[in-house]
């Protein structure tokens, strides 16, 4: 008999993982994601799941406790339900930014959250641009990390900016700046900054010229929002014109949405991999939605056929349908 297909979601992004199970013509699974008067999480899985292949939906976005605690709850209870495979979609992997010990008596916690997300019952992990590559190494299942590169980058030839410049705004985005500089065919510079502390960063200089050009700053998340506008300073001062940003996770904490309104900022291109509320921004945001990309890639790992097509940009048919841009 073949296997099913189910696909659960928690309460981190439930339009996402709505929009993914419409595009894969699937309702959502029925499952119960609730709390205990006293705050612990009660999760019930509401239908017959023995046998199937599960794709939970959840990303470790804010809360990220609150979220990934759900997403280990759910596992566990479908493990024990007897799913044939689970799949932990994580369209936003938190925990990220310390993946290395470079600070003495700190912990890995990247490799910390692969151990639990391993443990509770997944079998496989589907995410999208981790913070850094090397995190796909800290799971024993197989990982794919999907790119949201190539969506944005047919977003920004839609546009048809002349002398465009890709500027990436620390020396760790080199490598997804360059992805980016080759494919809208124009010249990459880098902001030298400093890192002054964990959420901050001074801008020192700029290598590469900015002067007169239209400048596109690549990143893949945006936290405070403080580096960025550092960023965009110096730019700005060097004789930039128009600036555009585009990240992959809008993780938009403390007052990042007003220090981007109050900034020389033109346009903010970002993804739904994390649920954007902040309406003060509409005017300068842009949102694409990446469920398409995540349903074509469930489709392929539960027909078992490869999924690292989806990373080529030459790809012609990475999604079904044309990515909407809200």
């Amino acid at each position: 008999m073949a296997k099913e297909m189910k696909i659960f979601a928690g309460n981190a992004n439930i339009k996402l993982a709505a929009n993914i199970a419409r595009a894969l013509n699937k309702p959502l699974g029925k499952i119960d994601v609730n709390h205990f008067p006293e705050g612990e999480i009660s999760v019930q899985v509401r239908e017959n799941v023995r046998g199937a292949d599960v794709f939970v939906i959840q990303p470790s976005c804010p809360p990220p406790n609150e979220n990934l605690m759900e997403l280990l709850i759910m596992m566990d209870a479908l493990r024990r339900a007897s799913a044939r495979r689970i799949t932990a979609v994580l369209p936003f992997f938190g925990y990220a930014r310390q993946d290395r010990k470079d600070q003495p008596r700190v912990p890995i916690t990247a490799k910390l959250v692969a151990n639990l997300i391993t443990t509770a019952g997944a079998d496989r992990v589907l995410t999208m641009d981790l913070h850094a590559d090397q995190i796909q190494g800290f799971f024993d299942i197989p990982v794919d990390n999907l790119q949201a590169a190539p969506v944005m980058i047919e977003y920004f030839r839609g546009k048809n900016i002349r002398q465009l410049v890709v500027v990436t705004p620390d020396v760790g985005g080199i490598k997804l700046a360059r992805r980016y500089a080759d494919q809208l065919r124009c010249p990459l510079a880098i902001v030298d900054k400093r890192r002054t502390g964990p959420t901050e960063a001074t801008a020192m200089n700029v290598i590469g010229e900015v002067a007169g050009k239209q400048v596109l700053i690549v990143d893949d998340m945006i936290a405070t929002g403080k580096s960025l506008v550092e960023a965009v300073k110096i730019i700005r001062r060097l004789g930039a014109r128009d600036i555009y940003v585009c990240c992959s996770h809008p993780v938009f904490s403390g007052s990042a949405a007003e220090i981007i309104r109050d900034s020389d900022i033109k346009e903010v291109l970002m993804t739904d991999s994390i649920p954007f509320r902040h309406p003060e921004l509409n005017r300068k945001v842009k949102v694409c939605s990446v469920a398409p990309l995540f349903a074509e890639a469930i489709r392929r790992i539960y027909n078992e056929t490869s999924v690292s097509t989806l990373f080529s940009f030459k790809h012609k048919n990475r999604v079904k349908k044309k990515t909407p841009v809200a």
